[in-house]
């Protein structure tokens, strides 16, 4: 399980390779908190439950990435640990995740805040599996 933040003149492009969907979907997640924060310096005194859902994966990924923006950007919420179950909803497409965020208020300068994100967009967004290996790329506008 990997992340990494391939160049980009302006946003963040992160590129994650993976066992399975549910590991891409935390490591995605993982990411984007990296990316704002030092989740090393987090207390978990607290928590916060959110949900995510999409139609199809991209979907999923876009509204995942969202919220996780959402709790610590617009919520102020430092994430030091993150729980979570996938689910389909139905016969369709549609899939869901229900969340668990552990930490606390957020400081900027015990969590070393770092940037700002202003959301996950659909460009470029990539979701491959194949032979127990999920691959995702997408790009976060910063």
């Amino acid at each position: 399980m990997s992340y990494r933040f391939l160049e980009h003149a302006t946003d963040a492009i992160v590129e994650i390779d993976a066992k399975d969907r549910s590991e891409a979907f935390a490591v995605a997640a993982q990411a984007v908190i990296d990316l704002t924060i030092d989740s090393n310096t987090v207390t978990e005194s607290d928590q916060i439950h959110f949900s995510a859902s999409g139609k199809d994966l991209h979907y999923l990924l876009f509204s995942w990435l969202e919220e996780i923006v959402f709790v610590l950007i617009t919520k102020g919420f430092a994430i030091g640990r993150l729980k979570f179950d996938m689910k389909k909803i139905n016969d369709q497409q549609t899939h869901a995740i229900d969340a668990t965020a552990y930490g606390e208020e957020i400081d900027l300068l015990k969590h070393h805040f770092k940037v700002e994100i202003k959301a996950p967009t659909f460009h470029d967004m990539e979701i491959v599996e194949k032979e127990n290996k999920t691959y995702m790329r997408f790009l976060l506008d910063l």
